[in-house]
């Protein structure tokens, strides 16, 4: 294992603070950083700001004064090793004269993974990787998912009262949390490359699911909108399909599709048990439409369904600071548990205050941060 200084240590931290310039823009591709660092002085550094732009790599060299030789580069995510949408970020380092490189992880991606260092190491480039890795893969957690398992990672939130409840009974649910957790969401929509929502929500509140906040709101970006219908009761003038950005539709039954892909929407269908759309099959597809990341703003039926399929990854509940009573609707609709050890195991990894609301982070499972590199669309 390689040793670190306090300088790699802070130098290293710097570039992670730049990668997340790209948490809104840069998806599907990974949220990068880089610094380089010569007699201990930053000379250049740089971020990933969007696909099909340079490369954080790129973008620090850009800003150099003069040229780069004899500089160490640290950068969040192995450099690439391959010909995509812009040249290899490897090379640039090996002709900028660069003579070392630090790396928080490396690239899961197979057409990189290894490659990159290898090639830095081939050119007499020392090479030292695994600093802040966790780091490194949490910003990521999207990407590497899709590359790991070919599916997104999932993030269920939850608006919910003090005892649980997320509507009244006859539906009425705006608004339970206070602005503040309003603004968070848009700022977890922003950071998805999907929203997905069932038909029942469509239907009760005609959502638009669309980023609306001016600081980062960008209708060239706006998550994809995804639809859980399985018998396609998704009306026409649903208000999301006069909106900027793209809907999908999941559906068993599509009697009705020539209706909604005139109204613009896509519809696709998937085979499931009985009425029900195959929600793993569902993560698939949005793997191949280079999702990393997906925002479920689902009522308790939907919700239950991907917790009880294993599907959730992380679970945000914002909880109000108020109790609706016992005629209401619940977070989740789940199996009839009759015995207590039943219950589904949650791990809390962050409480903190949105506002007067509370926002709680919970973890179902993080196996996608390890093992083989799966396919990749």
């Amino acid at each position: 294992m390689p040793e670190y200084t306090p300088a790699d240590n802070e130098y290293m931290a710097r570039a992670l603070r730049l990668a997340r310039r790209g948490l809104y823009t840069a998806h599907p591709n990974p949220r990068v950083g880089c610094v380089l660092v010569r007699n201990d002085t930053i000379i250049g550094e740089g971020w990933h700001r969007k696909t099909g732009t340079a490369h954080a790599e790129v973008n620090a060299l850009e800003g150099v004064s003069g040229d780069a030789s004899g500089a160490t580069a640290y950068v969040t995510l192995e450099p690439c090793s391959h010909h995509g949408k812009t040249p290899p970020c490897c090379t640039a380092l090996i002709e900028a004269g660069v003579t070392e490189v630090v790396v928080a992880m490396i690239d899961p991606h197979p057409k990189v993974s290894g490659n990159g260092i290898a090639a830095l190491e081939q050119a007499g480039i020392k090479v030292r990787s695994g600093l802040m890795s966790a780091d490194a893969a949490k910003l990521n957690e999207g990407f590497c998912s899709r590359v790991n398992r070919a599916r997104p990672f999932v993030r269920l939130k939850v608006a919910a009262s003090l005892d649980g409840c997320t509507a009244m009974a006859n539906g009425e649910s705006k608004w339970i949390t206070g602005e503040e957790a309003r603004a968070d969401v848009q700022r977890l929509r922003a950071s998805s490359g999907a929203v997905m929502v069932g038909i029942g929500t469509v239907l009760a509140d005609d959502p638009s699911l669309t980023v609306r906040d001016g600081k980062i709101e960008n209708d060239d970006l706006q998550p994809l909108r995804v639809v859980i219908d399985s018998q396609l009761r998704m009306p026409p003038t649903a208000r999301m399909l006069e909106l900027p950005g793209d809907t999908v539709i999941f559906c068993q039954d599509d009697t009705a599709r020539t209706a909604l892909e005139r109204a613009g929407a896509k519809v696709r269908v998937i085979g499931g048990s009985g009425e029900k759309v195959d929600l793993a099959v569902v993560l698939e597809e949005l793997a191949g439409l280079r999702i990393n990341d997906l925002l479920v703003e689902a009522g308790p039926t939907l919700a239950g369904s991907l917790l009880m399929a294993g599907l959730v990854d992380e679970l945000v509940i914002y909880q109000a600071p108020h109790i609706m009573g016992s005629e209401t609707r619940g977070m989740f609709a789940t199996p009839d548990w009759q015995e207590l050890q039943q219950k589904l195991a949650l791990k809390v990894i962050d409480v903190r205050q949105v506002g007067v609301d509370s926002r709680i982070t919970l973890v179902v499972h993080q196996t996608y941060l390890v093992g083989p590199p799966g396919p990749v669309t």
